[in-house]
């Protein structure tokens, strides 16, 4: 459905008669996308549920987001690979359903490539095909306690995604006996001349090479002792990066885990060493967190990007309460589009994300003007429209607290503390908690250790029923659900530094997307 609604309500009236109960019948239509909690700036499904974000990749001028859909309720159920296109990566346009499930199972995450050299053979009069790779997942094969229940599987478009052929030789790669086998993400490797495919098997990572998209031969493994184990591996994503201001070059290796996340349940890990063709290797035991928050899960990157650019987008929830979030039209929305950048502090590798600049582009009039907090000073502004925000602050205090908050004494609360080496962010009291028990149960925690005493530069994306903070230039990012009664209308700055003030440059008002 690409029509929008029409804005407001609509009230049907016949004039001239004068018959009360007609008098009396209003039909009202609410505005598009206007829905309690609906993201106004972040990608959602017109209807349903929505999770992993799959098949990312640029052709011909349009941006394609696929992901995991189901069609028919608001809960999680037989999936199928919903499609949005942008030419932006801002605003997007729906499209129809892209895979259904078939004979061989419902179509689990994956990735997809421009094949411009047309390897697999697909085309067959000068067309570029796009081909899709993802998992089935048959669940008659799960009900009955097989273990060979997911394999991968091929479809192609020669129309740039607008209709899909499955592969009559599926699955492309077959399963011995792993339970949890799956989320193939595919790139071509230059300097071997080949397709890399990366997906996981329960703990670890596997790759595979292929000279068409259809035959596959593993080539290595990575991973059962190393990062981190609590839970499942999940949506792997496998590129090369440049390091910013260096003449030198790291494969990066993303790795989403459920649960097993620093502040609970699911969240992405990475890794950086080097891959040659075969296999990844690194240096790295511990794992490092693309985002300390808890609702960044599954994200992978953008395949063809035309700038070279690496641009990340994660699914804005947590499978700790995936289900329960307290929307009813749609569930699910994802995080921003996040440009990843690669940088060496000291002899240390560390993987930023930052929200690409047409972001930036969508704020337009300032809600208030900038304003200074002093040193052991608290300021509070009242500001409409603050629910739909970016705030962009810096300051040199070791000890400051962002407090947003609304009429009903809800309230989100942001707290960078140097003494414990700690940025905290408490939604405890932020609205609706208890839908379920994990919500708001804790303060989510992330070290500081990586700022080193510099001064902090501070941007806060504030939507409907979200939270995305970059420290740094991203390289602390936290990103939160909440759900209160009412709007946030008030920001409090609580500087507790005796020796330095806090800055708030500017609180501008972000558009609608929709």
């Amino acid at each position: 459905m690409n029509k929008l609604y029409f804005l407001g309500a609509i009230t049907l009236m016949v004039l001239g008669c004068k018959d009360k109960k007609t008098e009396d019948k209003v039909v009202t239509e609410p505005a598009y996308y206007s829905e309690p909690y609906r993201p106004q700036f972040h990608f959602s499904p017109e209807a349903n549920w929505m999770n992993d974000p799959n098949g990312l990749v640029y052709q011909d001028g349009v941006y394609h987001l696929f992901y995991q859909y189901y069609p028919d309720d608001t809960v999680w159920g037989p999936m199928h690979w919903g499609h949005a296109v942008s030419k932006d990566l801002v605003r997007w346009e729906h499209k129809p359903i892209a895979l259904y499930p078939d004979e061989h199972g419902l179509i689990f995450s994956g990735s997809a490539v421009v094949d411009s050299q047309n390897t697999s053979g697909f085309a067959k009069n000068g067309e570029t095909p796009l081909v899709a790779i993802f998992t089935y997942h048959d669940m008659d094969g799960e009900k009955a306690g097989r273990t060979d229940f997911q394999t991968q599987g091929i479809a192609y478009t020669l129309d740039n995604g607008d209709t899909w052929t499955k592969f009559k030789g599926n699955p492309v790669i077959g399963n011995e006996g792993i339970k949890d086998f799956r989320d193939p993400k595919v790139t071509w490797h230059e300097a071997s001349k080949r397709w890399i495919l990366t997906l996981v098997a329960g703990d670890h990572a596997q790759f595979y090479t292929s000279p068409n998209l259809k035959d596959w031969t593993l080539t290595g493994e990575f991973g059962k002792d190393y990062g981190a184990h609590g839970g499942v591996w999940e949506c792997p994503d496998l590129f090369p990066l440049q390091v910013d201001g260096e003449n030198e070059s790291k494969w990066v290796l993303i790795i989403s885990i459920n649960p097993g996340a620093p502040n609970g349940g699911s969240g992405t890990q990475y890794f950086i060493g080097d891959f040659d063709g075969k296999t990844f290797t690194t240096d790295q035991k511990e794992p490092k967190w693309i985002d300390y928050g808890t609702d960044n899960y599954a994200g992978v990157t953008y395949n063809n990007e035309p700038n070279g650019d690496r641009i990340f987008i994660g699914w804005m929830s947590n499978w700790q309460y995936a289900r329960d979030t307290p929307t009813k039209k749609w569930r699910s929305s994802m995080t921003v589009p996040r440009k990843l950048t690669l940088q060496k502090i000291g002899m240390d590798y560390y993987l930023t994300n930052f929200p690409i600049s047409g972001i930036d582009g969508l704020a337009s009039s300032e809600l208030t003007k900038s304003w200074e907090v002093g040193s052991s000073e608290t300021a509070t502004q009242t500001i409409n429209g603050l629910d739909q925000s970016s705030i962009q602050l810096k300051t040199a205090s070791k000890d400051f607290s962002i407090v947003y908050g609304n009429s009903l004494g809800e309230k989100v609360v942001l707290t960078l503390n140097a003494g414990r080496n700690q940025f905290l962010v408490d939604r405890s009291a932020s609205g609706k908690i208890d839908f379920q028990e994990d919500f708001g149960n804790k303060t989510h925690v992330a070290p500081l250790q990586l700022l080193n005493g510099d001064p902090v530069e501070m941007e806060i994306l504030l939507d409907k029923s979200s939270m995305e903070v970059f420290i740094n230039g991203g390289l602390l990012v936290m990103t939160e659900q909440v759900f209160p009664n009412e709007p946030y209308n008030s920001i409090t700055v609580e500087n507790n530094d005796p020796e330095a003030n806090v800055i708030v440059e500017s609180i501008k008002k972000m558009e609608s997307i929709w």
